[in-house]
């Protein structure tokens, strides 16, 4: 009985002996360290720091707030805002010549109607010549055509000379002169602020153009200094280089269409006055005939 006991033990640990040798924790023995794994990781390398936006706005011309063309022209440089002030400038001048132009050809095409209108109601020379220098009518061009041709007629029968005979084509031929004479200054006294609309409307873009490259050197200069190409850090100051052509542009386009609106005015007119001068002479010469 006891040796059966004792048999009994034996198995119970020697069963206990065999399950913790089959246990897979105990099974398995322990790793020995690698050189890789024992070896430390290198430190990541430091990222490169950012660019300091203070840095940069300072290399590009100063820090910008909310982008308007107002803020873009107070932190443009010097050059760039000398260019956009003189283009600005260009088109204030544009626009108040094209007030004065508009405002001198209404009045004169309202003064000529009225004089056409006085003058071919004249029956005679002396008539014409009395309409032509009504002080109503001082200054209008073709006013001083009729007075020029009428007084040439009237200083040449002053002078003695038979203006209704033998003289008769050689004062018609002053008469026509002294006309030609006053058209001749016709086109130059029509023409006046058509030569600044014309440079305006010419070198305005180029003028803007070269603001823009200026500016945007300027910033890829900030650029390069400050290292970085954040758009958020360097559109602004290309916005500004940028608005220089659109000032440009602004103040050139407006000058072309207003130098060729009037330069159509003034072609018109000079057909009336050349329709003028040849009702002008031919009254001047019906009336000769008649012997007035």
């Amino acid at each position: 009985m006891l040796n059966s006991k004792k048999t009994n033990i034996l198995l119970a640990m020697a069963g206990a002996a065999a399950l913790m040798a089959s246990s897979p924790v105990l099974a398995q023995a322990p790793a020995e360290p690698t050189p890789a794994a024992s070896t430390a990781a290198p430190a990541a390398a430091p990222a490169t720091p950012e660019a300091d936006p203070a840095t940069v706005n300072d290399a590009v011309g100063g820090g910008h707030g909310d982008i308007t063309p107002i803020s873009m022209f107070m932190e443009a440089t010097v050059v760039v805002k000398v260019v956009m002030a003189g283009l600005l400038l260009a088109s204030i001048l544009s626009w108040t010549l094209l007030l004065i132009k508009l405002f001198e050809f209404g009045a004169l095409n309202r003064k000529t109607d009225n004089f056409l209108e006085n003058f071919r109601g004249a029956r005679t020379i002396a008539d014409m010549r009395a309409v032509s220098t009504q002080e109503e009518f001082d200054g209008n061009p073709l006013a001083d055509m009729a007075a020029a041709a009428t007084e040439e007629v009237e200083l040449s029968r002053q002078a003695g000379l038979s203006v209704t005979g033998d003289h008769l084509d050689s004062a018609l031929g002053r008469a026509a002169a002294a006309v030609t004479a006053v058209q001749s200054g016709l086109a130059l006294r029509l023409s006046g602020g058509q030569q600044f609309l014309a440079s305006v409307g010419s070198i305005g873009p180029f003028v803007g153009l070269f603001g823009t490259v200026y500016g945007i050197m300027n910033s890829f200069i900030g650029i390069a200094q400050s290292n970085t190409t954040n758009l958020a850090v360097v559109a602004p100051g290309i916005a500004e280089a940028l608005l220089a052509t659109g000032i440009g542009l602004f103040a050139a386009i407006p000058a072309v269409v207003f130098y060729n609106y009037f330069n159509t005015r003034i072609a018109a007119y000079g057909t009336r006055a050349d329709g003028f001068a040849a009702e002008l002479l031919n009254g001047i010469s019906r009336q000769l005939d008649k012997g007035a």
